[in-house]
């Protein structure tokens, strides 16, 4: 170490970076294998020294620190210049005699998406165009000329087109992913966002997903789901209808229940059908406590009771039935009795 007038200078031949402490007036470099600490005996308050990469610069303004620095470093053989891993670094900077620190390591950078990765979104959203292109050509098919919406119409040619009847369950099972608000009719985004939800956008995709969405529909939960929508389907929210009529209500049962029929529910609908005058609509409440009557009363109806909160409609309906078979077995009786009397008449 070589000292000139009354500041010391550096004697570390690994020389970096030049950090300036104002507070406790001393300069420091830091370098991969070790860290020199020299006082100076005075210091000016305000001189700011930052990322002082050449160490052949001074920290002052006389020569004499200069030319004492490069002949220590011409002896020590080593290289002046010293980049930290990762290419970057930072110093202290004094500004006024204050100190603010910046990072002394390498400064985090952001993950870079490799390229591959890159590479493989471009598809993925190009094809993702490509199908919503394709849904849209679907749409225009069929919708309206007046409307942008596919109408009563449309639905039939779109029907015929997927091989199905208008009125079978995998309509309605199609409906309700559509998310269908009125029968015989698909919006805009009733019929886009449809066909995303079951990944569809073309006739044989959507036949393809028939299957499926068959076997969607049999899950317990996702029926409770498809039977609460067929009702709301079944009504005309122009009109602002509030119950179904009794004929409508009598044929979306039939259909809704295709795949899993109840055992009442035959006999619940000819009560409906011949009891036309005491019954002009069922209520949205009737509607979603008949899924609960058939999955908890038995066929028997033994176990029916009318103190609990059944809607009185059902009330009225057990009465009705069990009379029905009352009379039904009051009926096997009378006949074998009535067939012995004709055969004894035959033999006298």
């Amino acid at each position: 170490m070589r000292g000139l007038q009354s500041r010391q200078t550096w004697s570390d031949s690994s020389s970096g970076w030049w950090y300036v402490d104002v507070y406790r007036t001393s300069v420091e470099t830091v370098s991969d294998t070790r860290r020199t600490a020299l006082n100076l005996d005075t210091l000016n308050m305000g001189q700011c020294v930052t990322k002082c990469k050449n160490p052949s610069s001074t920290l002052g303004s006389k020569n004499g620190d200069r030319e004492s620095n490069k002949s220590h470093k011409r002896s020590s053989g080593h290289k002046d210049e010293h980049t930290p891993v990762g290419g970057k670094a930072s110093a202290d900077i004094l500004v006024n005699g204050t100190k603010k620190a910046q990072d002394a390591a390498v400064e985090p950078s952001h993950p870079q998406v490799p390229a591959g990765d890159a590479k493989k979104k471009e598809p993925s959203m190009g094809a993702e165009v490509s199908s919503l292109q394709r849904i849209e050509d679907l749409f225009r098919r069929y919708k309206d000329e007046r409307e942008d919406t596919i109408l009563e119409e449309g639905m039939e040619r779109f029907c015929n087109d997927l091989c199905v009847d208008p009125t079978e369950f995998r309509v309605l099972v199609l409906a309700w992913k559509f998310q269908a608000a009125t029968m015989c009719k698909f919006t805009r985004k009733e019929f886009f966002e449809g066909c995303k939800a079951i990944h569809a956008d073309s006739l044989e995709g959507i036949c393809s997903r028939f299957p499926s969405l068959l076997n969607e529909a049999k899950q317990e939960d996702k029926f409770k789901d498809l039977y609460r929508f067929t009702f709301q389907f079944g009504l005309d929210s122009e009109e602002g209808q509030r119950s179904l009529h009794r004929e409508i209500a009598i044929a979306l049962w039939k259909l809704v229940f295709t795949q899993n029929k109840p055992l009442i529910l035959d006999q619940w609908l000819d009560f409906l059908s011949e009891n036309p005058s005491g019954i002009k609509g069922i209520s949205r409440d009737t509607w979603n406590m008949f899924l609960n009557f058939t999955q908890v009363i038995g066929p028997d109806l033994s176990n029916y009771s009318e103190d609990e909160a059944w809607p009185s409609l059902f009330d009225t309906f057990v009465e009705w039935e069990m009379e029905r078979r009352r009379k039904e077995e009051e009926t096997k009786c009378i006949r074998p009795s009535g067939t012995d009397g004709a055969r004894a008449g035959e033999q006298t």
